[in-house]
């Protein structure tokens, strides 16, 4: 049976969420319109188990993919190669959907056509289970947008977006493996081929948040900082090739949110002490390598960030004074 949205759900030790992950997918409306693979990314508890019970009750809709770790990247990856629906979405292991608003998406989806699907989506504290919404009425001016045009309105994250599969078939969108990160990669190197843009006032990924073991705490960040780098001048190395013969629109959005991400690395080197000689040592050495990749973004990322501007400005002299000051200012590394 032909399948409107395949959802790619990258897996590693969650047996803890991933029941309550695909028991937010199963729903008689949209059952035989969806395929769920759980890509298993060679996880040591009963991650792979668990799925396995869903494959074996709806075996048309849920299946497991078991593989050896190769990290997120690689689980997308794996999701595009298998995917058959006409769409495609990644939800992570740990998180879920609202299913209310799911199958309103499914239905959607059987009418659309555009290459990109934009809908609304909550953060969940994990501690609290405080919903906070997430939305992109930006959009609600028109009903398909030229990517454009969406482009000047709004950057579009991991979270809301829904892709056509041919586009990442086609054009053989391949992440990073073995690296954290990667969800950048997934949002931009798409953009070259993307014409259209619809959104959907719907609230339909649920994101947990505050979980101490995501790459994306703090100290996640900390441990995993050279990933983040690299991905950072991976992207720039795209952006470089793109720029070249790109559309002016799709080249500032690329860079724009490179920009944003190189900003999101200053933060990273601040919430280390101001006294750490050798945290200053890879801050220097890693704003000389963006200069060297590409002076553009390296001037954008200047535009993005008052405190890279200000290190830059001094030369990176009175460090520990305005680490501190920064620090202060954005409550880094604060509970």
């Amino acid at each position: 049976m032909e399948k409107i949205l395949t959802i790619t759900i990258p897996s590693y030790n969650v047996e803890k969420y991933l029941q309550q992950t695909l028991d937010s997918f199963i729903d008689d409306e949209i059952l035989n319109d969806i395929e769920v693979l759980v890509v298993d990314d060679g996880s040591k508890d009963r991650t792979a188990t668990i799925g396995k019970a869903y494959e074996e009750k709806y075996p048309d809709t849920f299946r497991v993919i078991s593989k050896e770790n190769g990290g997120h990247g690689s689980t997308i990856n794996r999701g595009i190669q298998e995917a058959k629906g006409k769409y495609f979405k990644v939800v992570d292991g740990d998180d879920w959907v609202y299913t209310e608003d799911f199958i309103k998406l499914v239905k959607a989806l059987k009418t659309c056509n555009a290459d990109y699907i934009v809908t609304n989506y909550y953060e969940v504290n994990d501690k609290t289970g405080e919903k906070t919404p997430r939305e992109y009425r930006e959009f609600q001016k028109k009903d398909i947008w030229k990517f454009s045009e969406a482009a000047q309105v709004k950057q579009i994250g991991m979270h809301p977006l829904v892709i056509k599969t041919e586009i990442l078939k086609k054009n053989q969108i391949r992440l990073d493996e073995h690296c954290f990160y990667v969800d950048v990669e997934y949002i931009l190197y798409p953009v070259p081929y993307v014409e259209t843009v619809q959104y959907l006032n719907l609230f339909v990924y649920m994101y947990r948040l505050a979980v101490t073991t995501q790459s994306v705490s703090l100290a996640g960040y900390q441990k995993h900082m050279q990933n983040h780098i690299d991905v950072i001048l991976h992207l720039t190395e795209f952006f470089n090739k793109y720029q070249k013969y790109g559309e002016k629109e799709k080249i500032d959005y690329i860079g724009k949110r490179i920009a944003q991400m190189v900003g999101d690395q200053i933060t990273i080197f601040m919430s280390f002490s101001e006294k750490d000689k050798e945290m200053k040592k890879k801050f220097m050495e890693f704003d000389r390598a963006l200069k060297a990749a590409s002076p553009e973004i390296y001037h954008r990322s200047g535009e993005e960030s008052g405190t890279l501007r200000l290190f830059r400005k001094m030369n990176f002299k009175c460090y520990p004074w305005i680490a501190k000051m920064c620090k202060k200012r954005n409550h880094i590394g604060e509970d």
